[in-house]
């Protein structure tokens, strides 16, 4: 089972146009394996939590057991729509745009202070048998909300807990005693869901849907470890805050940056997914896998470039946004009515396993309502005629900026300079060498000889 990696998969027997360019392509989610997504609505104490999961296999082999702050009611439960959260995905993926050089004669005085591009970053139901034994667990409430049997758990013991989830069917990983002990000294409750098959069939549905969960905790996080348990390797982790005051980071890891607005070479536009996927890469080691990345905040009334519209308010209210007709909150940070109104997105990237991420993930909103997405940009060279005398200094620069493109793109993804260099069309230097011959010889031939 791939799901949200903060919860613990219990399985019975089975592990548009932009102003000055455009946007070519994106990096989502949908690029990493074993990938989960959360989208976290926050503001004050109340919590909204959409997890979508990638569950393959039978539907009544599906299990998930999440720990919540308090005992949730029914009507605090919904199961929503993976297209909203798809959308989302769309809207704050890292992006690529392409601009395109004019020729150089149009203006001999444009060329001469052409930019090189950016210097890359420096890269440092209880069994009858078993009904009479004391777990000391306590069903709080037992629900049937969609396709989902949901049950909210109290314990006094990890022990008791585990041997419970056991003794019902749910396999438990090695480990996963202690984990769930230490959410127990929390005094935290315990969100059971499995696959009710029979509802699923009548409700027509033969994939699972994202389930919703909202609560009021002064805790603003997500529980992450019982989800490394059971885990092979690294998980990759994509959380989308909304919030109505600004961007959302982790305060028990440091949250940096994904490197951005850097000029690659143009033929990355067929390999655009690969490099994206190299350069996370990269970037995890280069912090030792001890790092949240943030790949896009913004405003949701608008972008630029746009690697999807906007979300309508409509969606998202189905994901979570309860503030969005509140126009008090609006006048507090005197935000103007627009398509998504109040509603400022944060989307986090994290790899992580249990050694190097043994806590979970805390956040914090914070008042910062900068811009910032993860930007990668195409510059076309000119391709046309160039009979003019800046077209000397014109093929110079640009021979000095698709070298610079390919230094960076080696940075950014350790891949060999001299093969990105193979991949490149550098322009051909154009000399000051008089033509061979005597001077007279080409005076006065006709052009089309």
């Amino acid at each position: 089972m791939r799901f949200l990696l903060l919860l613990i998969a219990l399985l019975f027997n089975q592990p548009t146009m932009a102003f000055c360019g455009f946007y070519v392509a994106k990096g989502d989610a949908k690029l990493f394996n074993k990938a989960s997504q959360v989208v976290l609505v926050r503001q004050d104490d109340k919590t909204v939590l959409t997890m979508a999961n990638d569950f393959r296999g039978e539907m009544k082999e599906f299990a998930v057991v999440i720990p919540v702050p308090t005992v949730i009611k029914k009507n605090q439960i919904h199961i929503g729509n993976k297209a909203h959260i798809d959308h989302l995905d769309a809207y704050t993926a890292p992006r690529l745009v392409e601009y395109f050089d004019e020729n150089p004669c149009n203006d001999q005085r444009r060329y001469k202070s052409m930019p090189l591009p950016a210097a890359a970053p420096k890269m440092e139901a209880a069994d009858k048998n078993t009904a009479k034994k004391d777990y000391k667990v306590k069903i709080e409430a037992s629900y049937t909300v969609g396709e989902y049997d949901i049950l909210i758990l109290s314990a006094e013991e990890s022990d008791g807990l585990s041997n419970w989830l056991k003794d019902n069917d749910y396999k438990i990983p090695d480990g996963a005693e202690e984990v769930l002990g230490s959410y127990i000294k929390q005094n935290m409750k315990f969100f059971v869901a499995k696959v009710n098959v029979s509802e699923q069939s009548k409700l027509g549905f033969n994939y699972l849907r994202p389930i919703q969960v909202a609560y009021e905790s002064p805790k603003f996080m997500l529980p992450i470890r019982l989800g490394t348990v059971n885990s092979e390797g690294t998980q990759d982790l994509f959380v989308y805050a909304l919030t109505s005051k600004g961007r959302v980071e982790t305060t028990n890891y440091r949250t940096i940056k994904l490197p951005s607005n850097m000029d690659v070479p143009v033929y990355i536009k067929n390999d655009f997914q690969n490099f994206y996927k190299t350069l996370f890469d990269k970037q995890v080691e280069k912090e030792n896998m001890r790092a949240v990345f943030l790949e896009y905040a913004w405003d949701m009334n608008w972008c630029d470039p746009c690697a999807a519209d906007p979300l309508s308010p409509q969606e998202l209210r189905q994901l979570g946004v309860f503030w969005l007709n509140d126009n008090k909150e609006m006048a507090k940070i005197n935000m103007p009515q627009g398509p998504a109104q109040n509603v400022f997105v944060s989307r986090l990237h994290v790899r992580y396993n249990a050694e190097n991420f043994p806590e979970d993930l805390v956040f914090q909103e914070t008042a910062d309502r900068n811009n910032f997405q993860g930007r990668y940009v195409l510059r076309h060279a000119w391709k046309g005629e160039m009979n003019c005398s800046a077209a000397k200094d014109y093929r110079k620069r640009l021979n000095e900026r698709l070298e610079k493109e390919a230094q960076t793109l080696a940075t950014l993804t350790g891949w060999d300079i001299n093969q990105i260099r193979t991949n490149i069309e550098f322009p051909a230097q154009i000399t000051d060498e008089p033509p061979s011959g005597n001077w007279w010889e080409n005076l006065w031939k006709d052009k089309d000889e």
